[in-house]
């Protein structure tokens, strides 16, 4: 079941969803609108024949670079970045939430891979953002960019999220990948 607006503010008035900073316009009628924080990262430049290695934590890192405070953020054409929700995010364990681009940003030409929220996960939501313009698009920290729908699962979960990213403030990079 999809949480309404009702249903998401009175689990935000039991202490059950919590949302900071919260403020009430940011309550849809089905989902939350979630803000742009202040940071960027960008993808450092690499010649052709560069190959990542998602296994090493320091390749990784080196991949990108991580601006803060920033008053604009500024996607070049056809560029992927992370960026972060403003609202730090703390779920109970029987609701997950799938995380969207709002239309009018894809309608600019921006995409961004859905993202799930498992029940029990906290902090603030790392998105991953192309530009697919032809043109650079400039966004702004504080702007609404991103909703989140909320559903009920049908119990409990035995298993809250305790993955590497619970806790996260502000963007998180990827992490490794444990190879089989």
């Amino acid at each position: 079941m999809i949480l309404s607006d009702y249903d998401i503010n009175n689990m935000i008035k039991q202490g059950r969803l919590k949302i900071t900073p919260f403020k009430k316009n940011i309550v849809r009628e089905n989902g939350i609108d979630c803000r742009l924080d202040n940071e960027i990262a960008h993808h450092m430049t690499f010649d052709k024949d560069f190959v990542l290695d998602p296994s090493n934590e320091k390749h990784i890192a080196s991949t990108y670079t991580i601006s803060k405070k920033q008053k604009i953020l500024v996607l070049e054409p056809k560029e992927q970045v992370l960026m972060s929700t403003k609202e730090y995010i703390t779920m109970p364990d029987d609701i997950a939430g799938f995380v969207e681009l709002r239309s009018t940003w894809a309608r600019h030409g921006f995409s961004m891979p859905p993202t799930i929220i498992d029940a029990g996960f906290s902090g603030n939501i790392t998105l991953e953002v192309m530009n697919n313009a032809p043109y650079k698009i400039m966004v702004k920290p504080n702007i609404g960019f991103a909703h989140i729908i909320f559903e009920k699962l049908d119990n409990r979960t035995g298993k809250a999220y305790s993955g590497l990213y619970k806790n996260q403030k502000g963007i998180r990079l990827p992490q490794k990948i444990e190879w089989q």
